[in-house]
Parts: structure tokens; sequence; C-alpha cells
């Protein structure tokens, strides 16, 4: 099994993602977490699976993106490590991923 380290930011965004989704549906929130986790194990497992990220900085030039099953509209957004990922963050599509990821 892949290690998956998680950046800091990404617990203030699975958090902020399940408080939005819950104003709907706590259920649907609660799935939205445990389907973020299994995102997170299957990548992994499978670093190159996602997509590059097409950022013109270098330092962006190995991001990964990955959309979550089931809430395809999220992407957790990673770096491929020889032993699993580093989960930098998760993200709704329509925010300015730009912007966001090149801070």
């Amino acid at each position: 099994m892949g290690i998956v380290k998680r950046r800091p930011q990404v617990a203030i965004d699975l958090i902020d993602c399940a408080e939005y989704i819950s104003k709907e549906n706590l259920d649907t929130a609660l799935r939205f977490l445990d389907a973020a986790e299994t995102a997170f194990a299957f990548v992994a497992k499978n670093p190159e699976v996602g997509a590059l990220c097409k950022f013109r900085l270098a330092e962006a030039e190995r991001v990964r993106f990955w959309a979550i099953k089931g809430f395809e509209n999220h992407l957790m957004f990673y770096l491929p490590l020889a032993d699993g990922i580093d989960v930098i963050r998760v993200i709704h599509g329509a925010r300015d991923l730009k912007i966001i990821l090149t801070d």
C-alpha cells in the first residue's frame, strides 16, 4: 500500500468541502469524506494515474490531479512520491485553480 502524506491545508480543504456539502445533506458530506479517503488510498497505490497539471511554474510541473469518485467536481492535487503521494490540496473544480495552486 502506498503512503499518503498530507499537507496541513488538506485537512482544512476537506472540512470546508464537507461543511458546504452538509448544508444540503449531512450523509452526503460524510460520503464525500469517505470517497476522498478512498481516492487518496487508490492514488497512493497508483501515483502516476492522475493527469499532469498544465501550470507554467517550475515547482508545479510534477503536480497531478484526480477527481474524487462520486464527487467528480472535487479534485485532489498531489505529487507522486517513490512510496506513495503527497496530497497538496482538495479543491472544487469551479474555483480558480491556477491562483489557488500557484500561491
